[in-house]
Formats: structure tokens, sequence, C-alpha cells
């Protein structure tokens, strides 16, 4: 079924009470989430929820991502953007690579499996990663370097895995064809995020409501995802970027002091509700699994990801050791370990299911 308001009320309570209980307990709230999610799940009275793309990218991701974006200065990003986009471009293909080639001769993958694999695993999930670092009250370039790659690198992948999906499905790519799909998909997202954001600051900027301010940022937050979907552009690198221009550029349109407080807890509310969502929802998907029959290709896979975050942080950062943008040895190691995978990857999965007779759209991951 899918997700309704008596669900949604009862995942509400539920992670309500978790959040009490970790901060007393002092447990990191998504791994509370994720048990709370797997216990819920073997309840008699259990709701199935389906797991899909459109709850997990049209309803829950642009919220995450703007709120992230949102609170990112641009003095902040500009001093690191090298070294993000770096991170978020090379970084992710040599580990999409990597994986691709480790689950093709280790796990006898066929070729297409292991690429559309490989591109929807690469990146990090910003869901997962915002929310731990947050949690641990991390601060400075670190914290930016985290966000910032984090929010990146998934628009980086999500473009990588639509053009393998494409070629999956049958559609004949010439090389050129390739470049001028990644280019119209990253720039035109990009294009299309900011336009929304500078329409919305305008319109802000005729109201001292602080109502009427908050809707129309969740007007830019929802709408620069969805336009940027239907016009076949990158939806996150589009919210990615309304975020961005909305709190930093400011001269399109004033937003009253009353109303830049209301924003700021209305968001932070927001992503909490999207997050507490998103973790008890994958708790309540991975309780269903049958471990036993996939529990080899998981182990190479576990360990063929956590080696290809390795080849994306280590030499890429190797790439500035000279320079000023020269990154931290202790922290290249937390971008490694805090490489973590979420519900971006869950949900790009339900897109797409390689099977024995070929590639085969679907928008729900089979239920077992």
């Amino acid at each position: 079924m899918d997700l309704d308001f008596q669900t949604g009320g009862f995942l509400l309570l539920v992670a309500a009470v978790v959040a009490m209980l970790t901060r007393r307990l002092r447990l990191p709230y998504s791994v509370g989430l994720v048990a709370a999610g797997i216990l819920v799940a073997v309840l008699p009275f259990a709701p199935r929820v389906n797991l899909t793309k459109d709850l997990i990218f049209t309803g829950l991701l642009p919220p995450l991502l703007f709120e992230a974006a949102f609170y990112i200065h641009w003095d902040q990003l500009r001093r690191d953007f090298t070294v993000i986009v770096v991170l978020a471009t090379l970084g992710v293909a040599l580990s999409a690579c990597l994986t691709a080639l480790g689950m093709h001769y280790l796990a006898q993958w066929q070729w297409l499996g292991a690429l559309v694999f490989g591109a929807l695993i690469a990146a990090t999930d910003p869901v997962s990663v915002i929310a731990t670092f947050k949690e641990a009250k991390a601060q400075g370039r670190l914290l930016v370097l985290i966000e910032c790659e984090s929010l990146f690198n998934d628009g980086t992948a999500a473009v990588a895995f639509g053009v393998l999906v494409a070629l999956a499905l049958g559609q004949q790519l010439t090389p050129v064809d390739i470049a001028a799909t990644l280019v119209k998909t990253v720039c035109g997202g990009i294009l299309c995020g900011a336009a929304v954001a500078v329409v919305a600051l305008l319109l802000a900027g005729q109201t001292e409501d602080h109502l009427v301010e908050i809707t129309f940022t969740t007007v830019a937050a929802y709408g620069s995802f969805l336009l940027s979907d239907h016009l076949g552009l990158s939806g996150v690198l589009a919210t990615i970027t309304a975020g961005l221009v909305m709190s930093n550029f400011t001269s399109f349109g004033a937003i009253s002091d009353r109303g830049k407080e209301a924003i700021h807890v209305f968001w932070e509310y927001a992503a909490f509700v999207a997050n507490s969502l998103v973790f008890l929802l994958i708790g309540m998907h991975e309780a269903h699994q049958n471990f036993r029959a996939i529990w080899l290709p998981a182990v190479i896979a576990i360990v063929l990801v956590t080696l290809g975050r390795a080849v994306a942080i280590y030499p890429c950062c190797f790439l500035f050791a000279r320079s000023s943008l020269r990154v931290e040895m202790k922290h290249q190691h937390v971008l490694l370990w805090g490489g973590l995978r979420g519900a971006v990857a869950l949900a790009l999965a339900s897109d797409f299911r390689p099977s024995s007779h070929g590639a085969r759209r679907s928008l729900q991951l089979p239920s077992q």
C-alpha cells in the first residue's frame, strides 16, 4: 500500500518516541529509527508501505535536499568548490567502475546489472550522511565537505544511472548523445532550480506575511524538483540550486526578519519528518528481506562499495595535497567512513531491476 495519512500519523508517533528514547540513551537517532522500523514491521497489525521511487524521490527527498542546501553559505561552498566537484564527479566514476568490475568478476553478474548497480551505489545518501553528522554536531570545513559532497555526488550518480538505464532499455546512444544528455541534465537542472528560486524570491519580497514566505520556499523546493523532472533534467541538482539561491541571493527580494525565523523552524521540522519517515520505511522494508538467498553477493558488494569509496576519496584528495585546498588525512578518513548509503540507492533500485530476460521498469521493490 502507499503511504496514507493514517499510516503516516502512526509512523510520526513512533518517530517521536524513538527521538526521545535515543536522546536519553545517547544513541544515533537514525539507527534507532531503522531498528524501530524492523520492530514495527513484525507486528501483526503493521502496515505494509511500498518503498517506491515516487515516495522517496518526489515526496521525501526534495525537503531534505532543500533544507541541507539552504543552510550552506556560498562563501564556504566557493572555498572548497573544486574539491567538492572532483569528489562528486571523478570520485563517483572511480567508485562506480571499481564496484561494477568487482560485481562482474567476483559475483558473476552480467555487465549491465553490474554497471547499473555501480552507478546507483556510488553516491553517498545525503539523507543518511547529513542526519548522522548533524547528530554528531560536526562543524567547520569537514561539515561543509561532507554535506556538499553528499549532495552533489547524488546528482552525478542519478544522471549516470539515467544514462545506463536508457542503454539497458535498448536506446541507441552514441558518445555524442551521452555527452549531450549529461550536459542537458546537469546544466538544465541547475538553471531550472535557479530560475524557480529567483521567481520565488521576487514574489516573497512582495509580502511580509511569514506564512506566505514559507509557502514560497516550499513551492521552490518541490517546484524546482518536479519541473526539472518533467523536463527530463536533474531534479536533485535543481532543488539543491534552489536552496542555495534562496538562502544566499537575498537581493532578489528581501524576506522579512520574522519570515527568516519561521522559515528556519519550518524547514528544520520538515527535514525531521522526512528523515524520520525515510529511516522507518527502510527498517520496515529490510525486515522482510530473505538475506539467506543473497548473503554472498551482499558481502561481496559491501566490500567492493567500501573499497570503491576509498578509491573515490584518497586519490582525489591526493590531487590537492600540495595546494591550499589540501584535505587533512583525518578528514579523508571521516569522508571514507561517512560514505553511508540508504534511501536514495533504494529508490533508484526500485526504478530498475535487471532480470535474466532483460531490463524492465518497475516502481516497486519486490515484496518478499
